[in-house]
């Protein structure tokens, strides 16, 4: 009897450190696909803020045109040093 309970413990505690083992390498893979889809996700958002500038910058560039000063001179210029900034990193 001694050893029929010797051997089921030692079986579940095999089976206990298997299905441990394989629970921390799906809970690593599951990280790994989600910091994938992070780093596509933040892609896309960097991909639609800079169409957003330049649409803006173009905007600007038409209130420029039609005779508008100030602050949308000093924004033009502003939002070209920043793309020239980036241009060059």
């Amino acid at each position: 009897m001694t050893e029929i309970t010797q051997t089921v413990i030692a079986a579940a505690s095999v089976f206990s450190a298997v299905v441990v083992i394989f629970g921390a390498i799906f809970a690593a893979y599951r990280w790994y696909l989600k910091q994938n889809k992070q780093d596509r996700d933040i892609a896309d958002i960097k991909e639609e803020q800079s169409l957003l500038t330049y649409g803006v910058l173009a905007c600007l560039k038409g209130l420029s045109e039609q005779g508008c000063d100030g602050p949308v001179t000093k924004a033009i210029e502003a939002i070209e040093k920043h793309l020239n900034k980036k241009a060059h990193k």
